[in-house]
């Protein structure tokens, strides 16, 4: 009998011991791979970010015009900018292009940089990253054949991205162009409202990327004043393509591009 009873100990511990044992492992394996796991998850759910201003410490700052829609206006702001000799980027839709093709040449001449709307003026985020690089490649080809020039810069319209079209503009050797400042001049409440909007706003910086409209009711009569404000506070102001980091930069969580 009590050789019996050690049998059964013995048996009882040999099982423990495994269980411990299995126990560990599993733990082992847990603080090994789960961390990595983890990691793989958020830099997936990781949101990506276009340059909404850029890191200098010069006091530069860069005009852009978003060009989707008429042209009444494009020729008063081409001679605005020339008379304070500004250069500064247009963002020009497919449709856009192919209506107004003297215009986009103008703008070329005047040595503005090109920038890309897209063809059709979508919500991209709606888009799958496909339908994105085609809505991308389809207005850099038009501009090519019209101007000769590969543009490298693109906003997305009403400025809706996510992380599928900021992937589809990196791949399309593109630069995701977003702003940090926002003039309202597609709301239409006047010169004075403009103005303010851009030389008074608390996010106006060194790098800052501001947002105008070619077709706004007012734009034009604002323009003077605001490159006249902006000078007078300091600020060189640049397109885009001499604002932005070209070489290796990161975005940090506000937007903000820095070079590596």
């Amino acid at each position: 009998m009590d050789n019996e009873q050690q049998q059964e100990k013995l048996k009882f511990f040999v099982k423990t011991g495994i269980a411990v044992l299995s126990f560990l492992v599993l733990i082992f394996l847990g603080i090994k791979y789960i961390p990595d796991a983890l990691s793989v998850s958020n830099s997936a759910d990781t949101k990506k970010l276009p340059i909404y201003c850029v890191n200098v410490d010069e006091k530069k700052v860069a005009l852009t015009f978003d060009a989707a829609w008429g042209n009444e206006d494009t020729s008063k702001i081409l001679d605005i900018l020339a008379k304070y000799n500004v250069k500064v980027t247009f963002f020009m839709t497919s449709g856009w292009v192919s209506k107004y093709p003297d215009d986009v040449k103008a703008i070329v001449k005047a040595g503005h940089d090109l920038g890309n709307h897209s063809e059709n003026h979508k919500h991209m985020s709606q888009l799958s990253k496909d339908q994105c690089i085609d809505e991308i490649l389809k207005t850099h080809q038009k501009v090519k054949e019209l101007t000769g020039i590969d543009m490298n810069l693109f906003r997305a319209p009403y400025g809706d991205y996510n992380n599928t079209v900021v992937e589809a503009t990196n791949e399309a050797g593109y630069y995701c162009i977003q702003w940090n400042i926002d003039s309202m001049d597609w709301k239409d409440y006047g010169v004075d409202s403009i103005i303010n909007e851009t030389v008074n706003n608390k996010a106006l910086g060194n790098g800052s990327i501001i947002l105008l409209h070619n077709g706004a009711k007012y734009t034009p009569e604002a323009l003077e004043s605001i490159i006249i404000r902006l000078m007078n506070n300091g600020y060189e102001l640049v397109p885009v393509s001499q604002l932005i980091f070209t070489g290796e930069y990161m975005v940090d969580q506000t937007g903000r591009q820095i070079e590596k």
